[in-house]
């Protein structure tokens, strides 16, 4: 999945490096998600290889890198995992909800506008 901009300083120098052993090396071009994804399509290790047809679309596969624990600046190995794009973007997708969320809240206030804490007590 392409770094967005904004993150990219996140990121260690070496990322590609890391990223392409993790994909070449340990996960030998294959999925390495057992169902974490939460997708529910597969039981065991998801069958996608990099480069193949993805199973249940027929789209052509990409093997990412995915962090674990969204936190790009942590690049050990036990949190990294090579995931095809279907996977990887499930595992993501409750923290990209949140990212989105936080960027609209964040373009509204710099448009001028004001936000409503419905947690805070009433004065």
């Amino acid at each position: 999945m392409p770094i967005r901009p904004e993150n990219r300083d996140r990121y260690p120098a070496d990322w590609p490096t890391i990223s392409l052993d993790i994909r070449t090396n340990r996960a030998a071009g294959r999925c390495e998600c057992l169902g974490e994804c939460g997708r529910g399509t597969h039981d065991g290790r998801c069958p996608n290889i990099n480069g193949g047809q993805a199973y249940g679309t027929g789209s052509r596969v990409v093997l990412t890198v995915a962090h674990l624990d969204h936190t790009p600046e942590n690049c050990k190995p036990a949190n990294l995992r090579a995931m095809c794009q279907g996977c990887h973007l499930h595992y993501d997708r409750d923290h990209h909800r949140h990212t989105a969320s936080a960027t609209r809240r964040a373009a509204i206030e710099a448009a001028g506008q004001l936000t409503i804490d419905l947690t805070a007590e009433p004065q």
